[in-house]
């Protein structure tokens, strides 16, 4: 397996992303833009780009907090968050951003991209979704569904996927009506599965570590979520 970190500048600050591919294939091949939780691209992300890799695909994780940095407590990435969640446009900037140095790779068929993210960099995908970004599909994982321009969902070009833990406080029932809502409006190809017993984090086994009721991991469900995530890619590539 061929892994690279790639650094790129966007408005003037240096991002570090990681790729991962199956170097023994030729041809090019479908490639999967990467978006990781909050605090950074740790080594979950990196794991979860080697397992796409390992299937075949181009797996290129994008870094949204700069230099390749992972924050190591709360205070910092909360405030990381905070600045992003109030700058749409430079959510959609980063992530396009992203999939830029992904379409760039020759390996890549830049017809069959798609873009997966997990709790803030689920929302983050779907903003790149909203943005017109040429994806076949998305897939977010315990990810938040609001966002300030539903309007801009006619602009998704792929279908949608999001897969939530059914007792997340973090993403209420009302948020996910209004999600529902907005796919409908746009007239999308869209899907939104429930999970029982689930909260916010499932797919991450260090989500425990903060000690927050509200977040932690739940095999069963990150289980389920990546084979859910499996077929939906089997469906569009």
């Amino acid at each position: 397996m061929h892994t690279e970190a790639i650094s790129y500048t966007v408005l003037g600050v240096t991002y570090v992303g990681y790729l991962a591919l199956d170097a023994s294939r030729s041809g090019p091949r479908p490639g999967i833009l990467i978006c990781h939780e909050g605090n950074g691209l740790g080594p979950q992300v990196k794991d979860r780009a080697h397992r796409l890799a390992e299937l075949g695909y181009v797996a290129f994780a994008v870094d949204y907090i700069g230099g390749g940095e992972v924050l190591a407590d709360m205070a910092s990435m909360m405030a990381r968050l905070g600045a992003l969640r109030g700058d749409l446009d430079r959510v959609r900037t980063l992530a396009r951003a992203g999939l830029d140095v992904l379409l760039a790779r020759p390996e890549v068929d830049p017809t069959r991209v798609a873009a997966t993210g997990y709790c803030f960099g689920g929302t983050f995908a779907l903003e790149l979704a909203r943005s017109g970004a040429p994806l076949a599909c998305v897939c977010g994982f315990h990810c938040g569904l609001a966002t300030t321009r539903p309007e801009d969902a006619r602009n998704i070009t792929g279908k949608i996927l999001v897969c939530i833990g059914a007792d997340d406080p973090l993403i209420p029932p009302e948020q996910r009506l209004a999600f529902e809502a907005e796919m409908r409006a746009a007239k999308l190809d869209w899907r939104l599965y429930l999970y029982g017993n689930a909260v916010h984090g499932f797919a991450n086994p260090d989500a425990g570590r903060l000690g927050n009721p509200a977040v932690n991991y739940h095999a069963p469900t990150d289980q389920r979520t990546w084979r859910a995530m499996r077929d939906l890619f089997d469906e569009t590539f």
